[in-house]
């Protein structure tokens, strides 16, 4: 089975190693790289990688009409490492698939869902919980408190990604699921984490899973959207890659910083991770990319902070508690002013 794991990155090249050997962990036989204006060597570090067979690394440079996201997908469409794959996902840099079933890989998964042709991996949220300074670490050990499993509001808390199988349905890749349904999608069997089929509607629509009950009980993707304090100065720096025209700030902090549950499940798949994590720490050019990626982060949190706006966010930071679970009554509220379903 060939497993394709589509990422786009820009300036992210303290996170590269861990969410690689992670995901080289759990199964995926192919990881296509898209890179775009980088400062911090991650292109030089994707470029290392693709020259020791880790990866395939494919640039991303400008313009980027409809979003640097949108654009880095449609030039992956044509990559050998797509069109030949037998399964499909595209992923953030922030996201790290954690299966719960079996011995916690893609085969493990696939076996437990054998008539699946898209497996929906809905989104389990881990906030910032109070982490101030970016520190050189595990970004699945530095953060492990996250949303509850159900809730009634935010629902973009509950956004999955679409791992599918390639077989001519969908003829293009997209952020949350495969676009260009073709006559075979209606056909399509969709299966949402916790392995229940879903209805027809989402073989050509839909983004967001069933909120009012759990989604995980075979899989659920880590989203890790918020990092420490300082990473989330960095990231609204680096603009957003779907939505670039956005700038991030406390609204967007304020309905991610989730700490209501512990969640250390990810755990389980450290054994996968660890001998790949061991080979790309071993590579002397990657450990120094690495290193001269860790320092441009902290040089340039130092850059930004001279900025008053940026001093001004971060104290917001300082200031902001956690999220909050609103009252069912409220959450009703909301939902009769919005598109989104009623939680039922």
């Amino acid at each position: 089975m060939r497993a394709t794991a589509v990422v786009t990155l820009r300036n992210e090249g303290a996170f590269l190693i861990e969410w690689l050997a992670h995901h080289k962990g759990v199964g995926f036989t192919d990881i296509l790289a898209l890179s775009n204006d980088c400062d911090d060597g991650t292109d030089a570090m994707l470029d290392r990688l693709a020259e020791l067979g880790e990866l395939h690394h494919l640039p991303n440079p400008g313009p980027h009409d409809g979003g640097i996201q949108f654009t880095g997908l449609k030039r992956a469409d044509s990559h050998p490492a797509v069109t030949d794959a037998d399964w499909l996902l595209a992923l953030d840099i922030d996201e790290f698939v954690n299966i719960h079933t079996g011995d916690h890989t893609l085969d493990a998964l696939l076996a437990a869902l054998p008539d699946a042709d898209a497996i929906t991996l809905t989104w389990r949220v881990f906030g910032n919980c109070g982490v101030r300074d970016f520190a050189d670490a595990p970004v699945t050990r530095s953060f492990n408190r996250a949303a509850p499993e159900r809730m009634a509001w935010p629902w973009r808390i509950f956004m999955f990604k679409t791992l599918y199988r390639n077989k001519g349905a969908y003829a293009k890749l997209g952020v949350h699921r495969p676009r260009a349904p073709g006559p075979d999608a209606a056909e399509a069997r969709w299966f949402d984490g916790s392995g229940r089929a879903l209805e027809a509607r989402y073989r050509t629509q839909g983004t967001f899973s069933h909120f009012g009950r759990p989604n995980y009980g075979l899989v659920q993707l880590n989203h890790y959207p918020l990092g420490a304090m300082e990473s989330f100065i960095l990231k609204r720096d680096r603009g957003r890659a779907v939505h670039g025209d956005h700038d991030l700030g406390l609204d967007y902090w304020t309905e991610r910083n989730w700490c209501q549950i512990e969640d250390t499940s990810i755990r389980a798949t450290d054994p996968l991770a660890a001998p790949h994590l061991a080979r790309l720490r071993a590579d002397p050019v990657l450990a120094r990319l690495h290193a001269e990626a860790v320092a441009w982060r902290k040089a340039r949190f130092a850059e930004l902070m001279a900025d008053e706006p940026n001093r001004a966010l971060f104290g917001r930071l300082l200031l902001a508690p956690p999220a909050r679970v609103i009252a069912p009554d409220d959450a009703q509220r909301l939902h009769a002013y919005t598109r989104a379903p009623d939680p039922k």
